[in-house]
């Protein structure tokens, strides 16, 4: 069975080589160089890692950051590509999948989509499933800041409630559409929301993400 997660890392590892450490991203004010540090950050330092959800940690976060977005471009590539350390429990497969496909997911389309004259890609159905599974497990916690009810519907699947309550927006569109949405990246996403427009209105100002 292949790994979505590991496909996805290594697409994204190419696409580094390709463009360069100085590359646009969508990510607010990160290079292609700044994206790789995170990354690296994320899976070798937990102390530092933590300020990507608590902001008294950020200022830790941003110094480990920034001193390791200092290193070789080529050299800091390959630490993406490796992945977590040896023993780090992320290693296992099933983990590896579930921690980080939607992680390399989101981030390979943050570069790509950051470059002029981007479009979507067809995802192979490991990676759509993948997709869906980490969307129905986790649209209430994303789909939180919602100012209404909220829904998620896959073309051709079922509405996936990412919030109850009145009145509702639906949010349609391919999985993977439906997931950069979700995790806030509305201008990129090709998705068609629907429901009152007043709701509508709100939804598409709301920020979303971790």
């Amino acid at each position: 069975m292949n790994n979505p997660a590991r496909s996805e890392r290594h697409a994204l590892c190419d696409l580094f080589l390709e463009l360069g450490p100085d590359a646009a991203t969508l990510c607010a004010g990160w290079t292609t160089r700044d994206l790789a540090a995170h990354l690296v950050v994320r899976e070798t330092r937990p102390d530092a890692a933590g300020g990507i959800l608590f902001a008294r940690l950020a200022p830790h976060g941003d110094r480990v950051r920034d001193k390791v977005a200092r290193t070789d471009w080529t050299k800091l590539v390959e630490r993406v590509r490796s992945g977590p350390p040896r023993l780090s429990p992320m290693r296992v497969p099933a983990l590896d999948r579930l921690t980080n496909t939607l992680e390399y997911f989101v981030h390979l389309e943050d570069v790509r989509r950051a470059q002029p004259d981007w479009s979507p890609r067809d995802l192979p159905a490991e990676l759509e499933d993948a997709l869906l599974g980490a969307l129905e497990r986790g649209a209430r916690l994303m789909g939180r800041r919602a100012p209404c009810g909220l829904t998620m519907t896959p073309r051709g699947g079922i509405a996936i409630v990412a919030k109850k309550g009145q009145p509702v927006v639906d949010v349609s569109g391919p999985t993977g559409e439906l997931v950069l949405f979700i995790y806030g990246r509305r201008s990129v996403a090709r998705v068609e929301l629907t429901g009152p427009d007043d709701a509508v209105a709100a939804v598409e100002s709301t920020r979303f993400g971790v």
